[in-house]
């Protein structure tokens, strides 16, 4: 695969947590699903991750992925237009994160953010483990086992792709250089043609002797377009530009995603640890009954006393489903007390029941057949070990340990 198409790969994951609720259509499902149209996605079930927090209750995991997979499917997340997998059934996962284990300072892992982050949110769990310190080069592995180019992220998870990228430019910097590295990168030049050697040879100085990041894209720019060199030419030179070796495990950037804090029917963010949940697969006359029974501004006691949006739970939910002349009318006849909470709260309901009656349907459906589900999988976790394996078959040579 050339080095514009692996640009073009987006690889992302969820722990098997069950039935999904709104706060996951909104936060990743929605947007996995523009993707599949734009991009060579890979989406997987993060089975290995749910072990490094959940390692001494394993048994619900299998039910929790089947049921995970099937509101993906509901949602609008196409096998034929994405690959989807299980992380635990592609080994390749975890060969790639041992030989990666061999490399990267510890010092990395310590300094992840969300290390510590998650150590106190979760002190009643013993979480002094190696696999609680590695699952951020695990993390690391499950992208450059696909080199995927793009990862889509909330800006609070930027630091575990730039993790990625140190460790990628380190694997490159110490195993990309094959023997006679530098006279096959300069004759990789001199195919280049006249004019675009000349010009690959000053963004090569801009960069190394200045630092110039611009020259630095250009140059990538410039070999990519190249039409008469090899990928493995691609690769040594996109190394070679930068003073390394060539490029075996490509770094990725974030594709950073909207912020999106979907609010749950207490006004705080929506999560089962917290029960304010409404699931994809929720029942009419359930959502019916969670949003009545919601709370609203504690300052209007009777019909008569005007509120303020802003300190009501309901109202965040209106910014989510209503367009403007709704919200309007919402903040018109909040502040005016010329509606009262149960009439705000209608148009709310239709609109949830709208959104997610296709998806419960389909979601019904898929249940009815778990055989076509497994189907799915199964071809999935199939494709994506082919890619695996290429990738391995390169490291491992890279590393000295192809044995032929």
């Amino acid at each position: 695969m050339s080095s514009v198409q692996l640009q073009q790969r987006v690889l992302s994951g969820m722990r098997p947590t069950g039935k999904l609720h709104l706060g996951h259509y909104h936060g990743v499902l929605k947007n996995w699903v523009e993707l599949q149209h734009e991009y060579d996605c890979f989406f997987f079930v993060a089975d290995w991750h749910a072990l490094t927090t959940h390692y001494e209750n394993p048994f619900m995991i299998e039910q929790s992925v089947y049921d995970m997979v099937i509101d993906w499917l509901a949602a609008g997340v196409n096998p034929g237009s994405s690959t989807m997998f299980i992380q635990s059934m592609v080994p390749e996962h975890a060969e790639l994160h041992l030989l990666l284990s061999m490399m990267t300072p510890l010092g990395w892992l310590e300094r992840v953010p969300t290390y510590k982050d998650q150590q106190e949110k979760l002190k009643e769990k013993d979480l002094a483990t190696y696999g609680f310190l590695g699952y951020p080069l695990l993390q690391s592995a499950d992208i450059l086992v696909y080199r995927a180019g793009l990862v889509p992220v909330g800006a609070d998870q930027v630091a575990h792709v730039e993790l990625t990228r140190e460790v990628a430019r380190r694997f490159n910097h110490l195993y990309g250089k094959d023997p006679g590295y530098e006279e096959q990168a300069e004759a990789a030049i001199k195919k280049m043609g006249k004019k675009s050697a000349k010009l690959y040879r000053a963004l090569q100085k801009r960069f190394q002797e200045q630092g110039d990041d611009e020259a630095l894209a250009t140059a990538r720019a410039l070999i990519i377009d190249q039409q008469n060199i090899s990928l493995g030419d691609r690769e040594r030179l996109l190394g070679y530009v930068e003073g390394g070796g060539k490029v075996i495990l490509p770094e990725p950037q974030p594709l950073l995603t909207a912020s999106s804090k979907m609010p749950g029917l207490d006004g705080q963010k929506m999560s089962k640890s917290y029960g304010n949940t409404i699931s994809l697969r929720e029942s009419e006359a359930s959502i019916a009954e969670k949003i009545k029974k919601m709370p609203t501004d504690t300052n209007r006691v009777r019909l008569s006393d005007p509120g303020d949006p802003s300190k009501c739970p309901v109202w965040q939910l209106h910014e989510v489903y209503s367009d403007d002349d709704q919200k309007q009318w919402v903040q018109d006849g909040c502040k005016s007390a010329g509606i009262g909470c149960l009439e705000c709260k209608g148009p709310l309901i239709d609109s949830i029941c709208a959104e997610l009656k296709p998806i419960r349907e389909r979601a019904e459906e898929l249940s009815k057949h778990p055989e076509d589900v497994r189907r799915i999988i199964e071809d999935g976790n199939e494709a994506a070990r082919e890619v695996a394996r290429d990738t391995l078959e390169e490291v491992r040579a890279a590393m000295g340990l192809s044995y032929k």
